[in-house]
């Protein structure tokens, strides 16, 4: 169930003909890691997991402690349009660039205009790593908002359906 992948690339063939030369693409294959190396990596790298099996269809299904960041408003909201939209440019690129390095796998806003305006949930090891991340936020640090994090735990490789 469990479905970190990581690429082994092939060799990149050439072969030469008299008349044209033909190049064959990389070839990526997804390298299957168990459950048990998986858990084994995590650990190195300082992510708190734990295991079980499943009842019904036998499989182990890994558990990874992740980190919920709820993104309230914050205490200065006075900003005019032009600095708030400033503002959530910035804020849009760096939940981006958390993704892309693989800090954030989920982020975003709720549909009601409440207090609780988004979530960002980190991939993180510690809660210190989170919050630190979470206050680097452009928005956060203009204080338009304040993050309340919490630990979640989550089963490694599922997805959003």
């Amino acid at each position: 169930m469990v479905s970190c992948r990581k690429k082994e690339k092939e060799n990149t063939v050439v072969e030469e003909t008299a008349k044209d030369t033909v190049i064959l693409e990389i070839v990526e294959k997804p390298v299957k890691k168990s459950t048990k190396e998986i858990k084994e990596d995590l650990k190195a790298k300082g992510f708190k997991t734990f295991d079980y099996v499943d009842e019904k269809t036998k499989d182990t299904i890994l558990m990874q402690q992740y980190f919920v960041a709820f993104l309230k408003n914050g205490p200065i909201r006075t900003q005019n349009e032009e600095e708030a939209e400033i503002l959530q440019e910035e804020h849009l690129a760096y939940l981006g660039k958390m993704y892309e390095l693989g800090y954030a796998d989920i982020s975003g806003p709720f549909g009601d205009k409440g207090d609780i305006r988004g979530i960002t949930i980190y991939n993180v090891p510690t809660l210190k790593m989170a919050d630190s991340l979470a206050n680097a936020d452009p928005m956060v640090k203009a204080g338009r908002l304040v993050i309340e994090i919490h630990p979640w735990w989550a089963a490694k490789g599922f997805s959003l359906r």
